[in-house]
């Protein structure tokens, strides 16, 4: 900020440096009056400062912005009334002189009175106007880096409340999977229990953050697949194939977990023989991911198969990833195929 502010003063100072300087710059080396120069250039650029430096620092915040336009006119004309008399005065007082005898030599007629007055008041309008732009661009920098800080937070806000409901939706998912095997299989049961702390560590502990390296997610997403193969009957097959290498790709948290959950909750059969296939794909900057599984539908009562997961997972996706994601859903000849394709950089 200190940085900036410095910049910008001297970035001020320079601009009105040349512009003091510029009868001798545009001289071509000639020999220039000084009371001349004082009389007809450093006198009404003092003023110009004055206007300038006036309205930017208190009449554009003061008055325009706050739309008191009436006593924004009013006083702007004012000062520019009496910058006109002053001027005139100043020129009678002490430089009439110099004036005179440069308009004998150079047997130039002065220009009419209005003329000369509309030229002077269009020369204090340039600073009034620049003053307005600079403060407006301004305001609407800060106005711009407000809202951007705003859509921030929210963002944030946002991805952390689905964060945080993913969690106990995954939670209850897990234990509603284990008690099935407590009365079938007690020591699967308790196995189970010791595989879900391991993954809700991970969720708890690990999960905080803006992303992660894919190789840790897919570990993550293998663990809880070995939790779930526990609870299924020998009629369900599950296959997986995730990238055995190190990517280097950081990605959001707990994306794919949901597309797993859902093959899970409805691809398996008590009765009839069903099948999941989990596959991930990488390069340097794609992730695909896809699940099929057969398409078991949910009675509508039944609460397990609710959704929220899929719900949350697009929500995500929408915020964390926008228009650099691809969602597909297919259900074909009772088998259900979910497509996950997320642009990294």
């Amino acid at each position: 900020m200190y940085k900036n502010k410095t910049i910008t003063a001297l970035l001020h100072l320079l601009v009105w440096l040349t512009l003091f300087s510029l009868p001798y710059l545009l001289s071509y080396g000639q020999e220039q009056e000084l009371d001349r120069v004082k009389a007809h250039f450093w006198i009404p650029l003092v003023f110009s400062v004055i206007i300038f430096y006036f309205n930017y620092f208190v009449l554009v915040d003061r008055f325009l912005f706050l739309k008191k336009m009436l006593h924004f006119i009013v006083i702007n004309a004012a000062m520019i009334a009496f910058f006109l008399f002053l001027k005139e005065y100043i020129e009678d007082n002490f430089f009439q002189q110099i004036l005179k005898k440069r308009f004998e030599n150079s047997n130039r007629v002065a220009p009419p009175f209005k003329i000369a007055v509309y030229i002077q008041v269009l020369s204090y309008m340039a600073p009034l106007l620049f003053s307005i732009a600079l403060k407006t661009t301004k305001r609407w920098n800060k106005t711009e880096a407000e809202r951007k800080e705003a859509m921030h937070v929210k963002l944030k806000s946002e991805l952390q409340h689905l964060h945080y409901q993913l969690q106990p939706h995954f939670f209850f998912n897990s234990l509603n999977n284990i008690y099935s095997l407590v009365d079938i299989s007690p020591d699967q049961a308790k196995s189970s229990i010791h595989s879900l702390s391991k993954l809700m560590r991970y969720m708890l502990y690990e999960t905080n953050v803006e992303s992660i390296p894919l190789t840790k997610e897919i570990d993550f997403l293998k663990k809880y697949i070995d939790l779930m193969k526990l609870r299924v009957s020998d009629k369900t097959s599950v296959s997986y194939s995730f990238p055995f290498k190190e990517t280097g790709i950081q990605i959001a948290p707990l994306l794919f977990i949901s597309l797993i959950e859902n093959a899970f909750k409805h691809g398996v059969s008590a009765t009839k023989t069903s099948n999941i296939d989990i596959n991930m794909t990488s390069d340097d900057n794609t992730v695909l991911f896809s699940v099929e599984n057969n398409n078991f539908p949910k009675k509508t009562d039944d609460k397990s198969g609710s959704g929220i997961g899929l719900q949350n997972l697009e929500k995500r996706l929408e915020l964390l990833y926008p228009d650099k994601f691809s969602f597909k859903t297919i259900v074909k000849d009772d088998r259900f195929l979910v497509t996950l394709k997320i642009e990294i950089n």
